[in-house]
């Protein structure tokens, strides 16, 4: 008799463990990881203003891979070429991947048309200049670059209110990408004897701010605020 008290009791409390399992409390964390704050957003939980933020990074990327390029083929200028062809490749892809992530569209457009229309515009004023000559061709360059890191900044402290680490860390490439870049202009404008490279453009250009290394280029670090033309 007391042998089978046992074996009831035994087999009852495994029942119960079996019955709590498929309720998911015993399947390691699952039941906790539910309630932890994450930084890897759903689609649905990264917010609107962010969701644009990546469509507009998208555009305002292939445009300086576009324009560059397309200026150079008029004023065969190095630095568009090399940075075009390389970095601006590069950054196309990163922000892609992410706009993928969040279910945001990245179409398919030929070059010199942009689901913002600002940008659409701004191509074709950024072209009229560039093509003048090589010394416009490069001041192209410092204003794109300017442009990219304002609106670098503005997209990455809303990123960092809403805790979206992975786009953080995707803007801050891109930036830094852009500070090498600026460098990389400046330098091409003293080379042709510019002596004031990107700040012959004026004040809203002019960005001695800018991290540099050793070499010119930007070293990725600090904020880089200025006052250039965002969205």
């Amino acid at each position: 008799m007391n042998k089978k008290i046992i074996f009831s009791t035994i087999l009852f409390s495994t029942l119960m463990a079996t019955g709590c399992m498929g309720n998911g409390y015993g399947q390691g964390n699952r039941g906790i990881s539910s309630s932890t704050p994450s930084t890897s957003y759903s689609s649905s939980s990264l917010s609107s203003s962010l969701k644009s933020s990546l469509a507009y990074m998208y555009d305002e990327e292939r445009l300086a891979k576009e324009v560059y390029l397309a200026i150079y083929q008029k004023q065969p200028v190095k630095q568009l070429s090399k940075i075009a062809s390389k970095a601006e490749v590069r950054h196309i892809d990163a922000v892609k991947k992410l706009a993928q992530k969040y279910g945001v569209a990245t179409p398919y457009q030929k070059v010199g048309k942009y689901q913002s229309s600002h940008i659409e515009t701004l191509f074709n004023q950024l072209y009229t200049k560039g093509i003048r000559s090589k010394k416009d061709a490069r001041e192209v360059g410092c204003m794109v670059e300017v442009i990219d890191v304002d609106d670098l900044n503005r997209y990455m402290d809303e990123a960092q209110r809403a805790n979206a680490q992975d786009l953080l860390q995707t803007y801050s490439f891109l930036r830094k990408g852009s500070y090498n870049h600026y460098w990389a202009f400046d330098r091409g404008l003293k080379q042709i004897g510019v002596s004031n490279g990107c700040c012959s453009l004026g004040s809203k250009y002019c960005h001695s701010e800018y991290p540099q290394n050793e070499k010119g280029g930007g070293r990725g670090q600090g904020r880089g605020h200025g006052q250039g033309r965002g969205r």
